[in-house]
This record gives C-alpha cells, structure tokens and sequence, in this order.
C-alpha cells in the first residue's frame, strides 16, 4: 500500500508536533530522580499562567479530598506531594498541548474522554495492588499518545485507517496496523523516546496491548486492564467503541474478586466526571 509507514518516517516527523512547555519536559525527565530542587521547578511552572490555573483546579477536586483550598503551585507540592503534583501539571500541559480537528472522522474530545479515564480507572487499580498511583495515573494517561502523533503527522492517512475500521468493524489497532504498517504503539514508543519519558512510562506505553510480552513490567497490565475496563464501561461516548481483549495473564495477575471490581467501576465514574471536567474545560 502507498500509504505504508516505517518507524523512521514516524521518528522525523516527531520536531513537527507541538512541544510540551520546557517546565513539563523537565519534570518528565526527573520522574526516577529523587534530588530534584522543587521550589526552583515550582517557580518555573506558576509563570505559565494557564498550566498553574489547570493543574490548582485539579489539586483541588475531590479526587484527591484536600480539606484546605491551594492557591499556589508550592503550597500543592505541600498538601500533595511531589510527585502528585508532577503528574497533574503532566495532565495539564498534555491535554492540551495537541491541535484538534485537523484529521477528518477522529474524535479529538472522545480520545481524550478514554484516556482521563483509563487514568482514572488505573489509579484506582493501583492502590487496590499498592503500586505507585502517580505513576499509574500519567502512564493511563499516556497510554495511546501514539494516536496523537498520528493523527497530527499523518492526517489524511489516520483518516483512511479510521474508513478502514468502521468498513470491517475491526479493532482500530488492527486498522492501524493494515492501512499505516505501523500501529500507535510504536508511534508511542517514539513520541516517549523523543521527551525522554522514563522507562516505567515507555515499558507501560509499549506493553499496553501486550502486557505478556517479556520485560513488560506490572504497570502495563495494570494499564491494560483498566484500558479494557473504560472501553467496556463506555466512558469515552465513542461511537461503535470495541471492547479489546484482555489477557487472561494480566487480569490473574492483579487477582482482584468481583465486589472490588464493581466497587472499582462505580469510583472509576465518579473520579473520571470530575478530571474530565477540569481538563477538557
């Protein structure tokens, strides 16, 4: 097909995509590193004015039932934590850091819907298994970024994949995978390699449809089954959406019993209202 991509034409297009402010770009390359001068970071995060006023509002959801009102980036880092509120200015400056409507037939809105809440829903599943929720949150997130590149780099060519599934009514990785040659996984990949995420996000980037593959680490099937949860539970509104097939491996993995389950969709709802909201205002 003339349309195929390689992995390299995906990597040169990568200087062509909106860049992250500078502040989010050192924050995701000091996400393993524990000496990280946090007023200094703190002060370069409240000149963006914008990123400040996003990251307060979501500090100050009940997401995370904070009984003071924060009204500074520092006095967040205080009450949350470092590492939280790393990953909410992450949240902030990543939604909306991307161009929309420049694909024809891609949902920029519905896109970012199933990411919030495959956030949501793998924070959840990480305190259920006592792993890092911070870290959970972002790589949910982050997930299908590959998507993003794309949809941003190869427009017209996204678009056919997305003609392609809703003619076969298949999984649009599968459509990804026939009309581009490459898949948003690998886009992913490239995208982490290019703002240097660390290799906690890359491995869970790369291993979410995959999560038995050697060296994906637990964090993939923690993403994979919440990705599975959010498309089952119909968060995203995304038309003639398919639930993907969740990896027997994963799923025993995490050894969870139906009453968490249950009680993991109902605060997975919940927390994914109310990020959304702040988000995608």
């Amino acid at each position: 097909m003339s349309n195929t991509l390689s992995y390299d034409d995906v990597v040169r297009t990568l200087d062509d995509l909106p860049s992250l402010p500078a502040v989010v770009m050192e924050l995701l390359n000091s996400i393993d590193q524990d000496d990280v001068d946090i007023s200094v970071l703190a002060k370069k995060v409240s000149y963006d004015q914008a990123l400040t006023a996003k990251t307060l509002r979501l500090a100050n959801s009940s997401l995370y039932g904070l009984q003071v009102k924060v009204t500074t980036i520092q006095q967040a880092i205080t009450y949350l934590g470092f590492q939280t509120t790393r990953n909410l200015i992450t949240a902030a400056a990543v939604t909306g850091c991307f161009a929309e409507g420049h694909c024809p037939g891609f949902d920029h809105k519905a896109f970012w819907r199933h990411s919030i809440a495959t956030a949501a829903c793998a924070k959840v599943l990480a305190r259920q298994m006592r792993f890092n929720q911070d870290y959970a949150f972002t790589a949910g997130l982050l997930h299908d970024i590959g998507r993003l590149v794309l949809v941003s780099c190869f427009p017209n060519q996204y678009s056919e994949t997305i003609a392609y599934r809703d003619a076969h009514d298949c999984y649009l990785l599968e459509a990804e995978r026939t009309v581009l040659g490459v898949d948003h996984v690998d886009a992913g990949m490239a995208l982490a390699e290019h703002w240097n995420f660390s290799d906690t996000m890359r491995l869970a980037i790369g291993g979410h449809h995959d999560p038995e593959a050697p060296g994906a680490g637990f964090l993939a099937a923690i993403i994979h089954v919440a990705d599975a949860i959010v498309h089952a539970l119909d968060l995203a509104q995304a038309q003639d959406d398919l639930v993907p097939p969740v990896s027997t491996v994963a799923w025993t993995a995490l050894g969870l019993d139906e009453e968490i389950y249950l009680q993991l969709f109902r605060e997975t709802e919940l927390q994914y209202e109310e990020i959304s909201m702040v988000l995608l205002s």
